[in-house]
Formats: structure tokens, sequence, C-alpha cells
């Protein structure tokens, strides 16, 4: 449940008692489907329990047999893992020796690793994002894109280096912010939409796209933002990834791109002329 108190704070409370994705088992997990894939993406919250970790792990197994490439957001979410009470789902960081092993156990089946710098502390080890990326390589060689908030986010591949100056910045899309759920889901789905397209061999997303950076706060700017996704046109439109972008302009692309369905031929009957068609339908004897 989602709370919107100001620009700033969105209270959240994960209401997750018998959710169906919590329930997932390894025998749930088909390998015939994973090898129809191009890409598999995971969350760090099924890494949580023991039974979608295990599933996760079978899925990730399937993966890597077929060639599909392989994509983490680490999702950090403390209460989900335990470490603060079901009512602070707003609190995105906690500091847990425990979870930091059990994410980088996994690290190494990666092609693709997402997520916030507090994402990347817990998942490193460390509240120093440089450090923390530095021992996550040691762990994987894997993609590292990292968010930094509204300056945008950064792509590492290789060593990790000492400064953030020598780190090319993938600057942001600016917009006014009313909702940050479903935000990050926007942004790897992007980077996955690009990555899956790309020839077999290479890896998954070399750089987040524009689509990418554009995805997540084109979504942020929106109340409802699931139902209010973007579409692959919305991302495409003409200067998508200007600096400042109104709420308006947003609204209207996802209001002129995202209709379901075109109608070549449209045939219109008018109903307004009440009085001649109940005269018509008298006349001919119509109920």
């Amino acid at each position: 449940m989602l709370g919107i108190k100001d620009q700033e704070t969105f209270p959240l409370i994960f209401y997750r008692d018998n959710c169906a994705d919590m329930a997932l088992t390894p025998d749930d997990i088909s390998e015939e489907y994973i090898a129809s894939s191009r890409a598999l993406a995971v969350t760090g919250t099924h890494l949580s329990h023991a039974n979608t970790r295990a599933a996760v792990l079978k899925a990730l197994e399937y993966a890597r047999r077929h060639g599909l490439r392989t994509a983490l957001d680490i999702d950090y979410r403390p209460v989900l893992w335990g470490l603060t009470s079901l009512g602070d789902g707003e609190t995105r960081f906690i500091e847990s020796g425990p979870v930091t092993s059990q994410l980088q156990e996994v690290l190494h089946l990666f092609d693709l690793v997402v997520g916030t710098e507090e994402e990347f502390h817990i998942a490193g080890g460390s509240t120093d994002t440089l450090t923390a990326l530095k021992n996550l390589r040691n762990a994987t060689k894997a993609t590292l894109v990292c968010k930094r908030g509204p300056m945008g986010c950064v792509v590492l591949e290789g060593d990790i280096p000492d400064s953030w100056d020598q780190v090319p910045l993938q600057q942001g899309v600016r917009v006014e912010v009313l909702n940050v759920l479903g935000a990050g889901d926007a942004f790897m789905s992007a980077c996955c939409a690009a990555g899956s397209t790309t020839k077999a061999g290479s890896r998954l997303a070399v750089t987040p796209t524009p689509a990418a950076r554009w995805w997540s706060p084109a979504t942020a700017a929106r109340q409802r933002c699931p139902p209010k996704s973007n579409s692959m046109t919305t991302c495409c439109a003409p200067n998508r990834c200007r600096a400042r972008t109104s709420t308006e302009r947003l609204n209207h692309l996802h209001r002129v791109t995202s209709r379901r369905q075109q109608w070549p031929e449209l045939c219109i009957f008018a109903f307004d002329h009440r009085k001649q068609l109940a005269d018509l339908a008298r006349e001919t004897g119509a109920r």
C-alpha cells in the first residue's frame, strides 16, 4: 500500500502475506519456457526466502544452460528481508552481513546488475559506493549499472575506478515526481528490452539506452505507476530526453501512444436525435 505525503515522502506498507510470487518453488520453473526466452530478469527480493531463492537458482540454471542473458535488479527492501517492522516499508537501507553474503553468493550468475547506490552498498558490503562496487567486481564480471538519483546513472565495465570523475555520467531527465513506485521496474525493463535484442553472444546491455534513462522518470511523473507504464512508442518520441520535461507533455505522450487498438475505419451512430428515433420506431412498429 502506497501513501503520498509530499513530493519527497512516499510511505509504503508491504502487504505480502501469502502473495503469489513469494509462493514460487523450483517445481514451478519450466525449462522449456525459460529456453524460449531471450533474457531472464531476477529481483533481489526473491533471494530473501528459501523457497523463492531455490526457484530463482533453478531458473538461472536453465537460463545459463540455454544461453540467455541474465539480469539482477538488487531491489533491496529491508522490510522484505525481515530487518525492520512491517509498517516501515519506506526504509531503503539497513546494513546486514547475512544479506550481503546471500547476494554475493549468486552475483557470478548474472550478466547485468542494476541498483541504486544504497542497493550496491548492501550488495558490496560498504557504505562507500565505489568501495562497494569494487567488492562486487571481485564477485562478478557483470556490467554494473548504478543509479545515482536525479544525476542519472553510471555504467561500469571492467575495473572500478578510484574516483567518480573517471566514470562518464549518463544524465537523467528531470520531471515533477508524483510517485516513485514502479520507477525502478521501468528502468530495469528498458535495460532488458535493449539487451535482449542484441546479437547472441554479446553482452546484455552495455549502456542504458535513452529509453532506460527516460522510462524511470517518466513513470515517476505519474500518480499511478503500474497502469501508467510507458510504451516503447512513448520512449521513442522526438525530444524524449530533453533536460526537463513537463508533466503535461508526459501525459500527452502516454495518452496518444498507449492506445491498445487502432481503428482504420469508424462507423459512428449519432444518438442525440431522440425524438426522430422514437418517431421512427413507432412508424416501423419496432419495440
